[in-house]
């Protein structure tokens, strides 16, 4: 009986279809280990970062600060960052769990990590350096890191051309004397000093914050007429500001139609989105709008 043999032809057939089925095996391995990543995101300077680094796709929960856009319907909407429920984020099979050092409280983080779920907190940022530093981890914990690269680049260019405005603002040869206001129904106003996000936006913008303390605090109007801004910034923390809102401000404080902010109609809105989180994205935005206000700010 003769006796078969292989042709090499077809053993090089079996060979490169073995190499090529397994080839595509790990590829489809990858693709679905990627498409299986479920983030929930709380605070909403990290889930602006998520998105602007392209990993929206991957949001299956937000804490109720965070904006989404409109498309994204799918995504849960959880409670406030700081009071999250582990079980409604155990209900949505996250993967990992991003968040500010204002995420809690800390018996929810510590049954998530119970769990096995991937709890990673970033601190607010205040500085560039530590905004990009947050960008650089989001980069590699969401395998975003060529985004994260162009994200930082963008970043730094913003930085320059505000660096660039405030020299403009400081040759011009008065620094614009800023006072915050955050408006909240039912309480007084309250006045945003030193170590706040109207802080950070006002300095950054290449204005000077005149509230001369820590944190907020709650100033009459006698108090507010007494320094006399140039310019005063509100908002109210939600979507309700309208081009209205310096005369509804004038209305319940009259006196400060003795300001020159209220004297030359210098009251200006903040986008509560802005004041969320620390230096973000919308922060730097809101500086940027801010400091060509400085710059058009006529002389009185």
């Amino acid at each position: 009986m003769p006796k078969l043999e292989h042709k090499p032809s077809l053993t090089r057939f079996f060979s490169t279809t073995l190499v090529v089925s397994m080839l595509l095996s790990t590829l489809f391995i990858s693709h679905l280990a990627s498409a299986e990543n479920r983030v929930v995101s709380a605070g909403a300077g990290i889930t602006e970062l998520v998105l602007a680094l392209d990993a929206g796709d991957e949001l299956v929960g937000v804490d109720s600060t965070s904006q989404l856009p409109s498309n994204m319907t799918s995504v849960a909407i959880l409670g406030y960052h700081r009071m999250l429920s582990a079980e409604g984020i155990l209900a949505l099979s996250p993967t990992l769990v991003l968040g500010s050092d204002a995420m809690g409280p800390q018996t929810t983080l510590t049954i998530l990590s119970g769990a096995n779920v991937a709890v990673t907190v970033l601190p607010s940022a205040e500085t560039k350096t530590q905004l990009l530093t947050n960008i650089d981890h989001m980069g590699q914990l969401l395998d975003r890191k060529s985004q994260a690269i162009k994200l930082a680049a963008q970043i730094e260019q913003a930085f320059t051309r505000l660096e660039a405005k405030q020299q403009q603002i400081t040759a011009m040869g008065k620094v614009p004397k800023v006072l915050f206001l955050l408006l909240q129904q039912d309480r007084p106003a309250r006045v945003g000093g030193d170590n706040t996000a109207a802080d950070i936006i006002i300095k950054l913008a290449g204005g000077q914050n005149i509230a001369g303390f820590d944190g907020y605090k709650s100033v009459s109007q006698e108090g507010i007429l007494a320094m006399q801004p140039d310019i005063i910034l509100i908002s109210n923390r939600s979507d309700e500001n309208t081009p209205t809102a310096a005369t509804t401000l004038l209305t319940k404080m009259p006196l400060l139609i003795h300001t020159p902010a209220g004297e030359y109609n210098q009251i200006k809105s903040l986008p509560p989105q802005a004041l969320l989180g620390g230096l973000g994205l919308s922060a730097i935005e809101a500086a940027d709008l801010l400091a060509n206000e400085f710059i058009g700010l006529k002389k009185h």
